[in-house]
């Protein structure tokens, strides 16, 4: 049986996330090291074959669901675009690598390697170390808000297994996006499911605009400025 397709997180109307089909599921800490970001374990959670996981941001039992949606009137509509991530992203050309970034940022810091950001890297992408540094940083990008490609059009992939994370960020004192990867199928609350990718962030705390995927809403905006993020 393909586990892939036994895996399935269905979106409830102003509700959770419901998981089925036992999926592993992690915490993991966001920790800057110098000019790199990586990612820590943290606590162990516990593992079911159906899981309901937070959306509303609310639960006093995170990051499982324990009916604050229904207290705190949430409003979970769906608002991101239904375009696929190629005809929704625009492309950085490099000399031997090019980057396609549909700005689905999840401020997860992975794209940070010691050499620069992902984007720097593809750019000088002549020189094969900043070449497979700006692959590696592409593939780590939890949101899948770049994806790195090959000069024939091929697409770099890591292969993940499917698997669910719930990133933490304890230095923006900030509880982080849902890290789902391994191409599960994510079914909105009327039915339609979204294009199944490798990686993609799903919002936990309730404010994302591009709901049900995360925009790095979860992080004071005031924040994300001094950062020099476009909020």
């Amino acid at each position: 049986m393909n586990h892939e397709r036994t895996c399935k997180i269905k979106i409830v109307e102003n509700g959770p996330y419901i998981v089925t089909g036992s999926v592993p599921l992690y915490e993991k800490n966001i920790v800057s090291k110098g000019k790199i970001t990586e990612l820590e374990d943290g606590r162990e959670l516990h593992q079911a074959e159906k899981y309901a996981l937070c959306r509303c941001g609310k639960s006093e039992n995170a990051p499982f669901c324990d009916g604050a949606h229904i207290k705190v009137g949430f409003n979970g509509v769906e608002k991101a675009s239904r375009e696929k991530f190629e005809d929704r992203a625009v492309r950085i050309e490099g000399p031997n690598l090019d980057l396609l970034d549909d700005h689905r940022c999840a401020y997860a810091r992975l794209c940070h390697k010691k050499d620069g950001k992902a984007w720097r890297l593809t750019k000088k992408s002549d020189n094969p170390e900043f070449r497979e540094e700006a692959i590696i940083a592409a593939s780590e990008c939890p949101a899948g808000r770049i994806v790195a490609y090959d000069k024939t059009g091929k697409a770099i992939e890591t292969e993940y297994e499917p698997s669910i994370e719930i990133l933490q960020d304890p230095e923006q004192q900030a509880n982080a996006s849902l890290s789902v990867k391994g191409n599960i199928p994510i079914e909105s609350a009327e039915g339609f499911i979204y294009e199944i990718r490798n990686r993609v962030t799903l919002c936990r705390c309730g404010k994302s605009k591009i709901k049900p995927f995360c925009d790095a809403s979860h992080i004071d905006a005031d924040r994300l400025k001094a950062a020099g993020f476009d909020v």
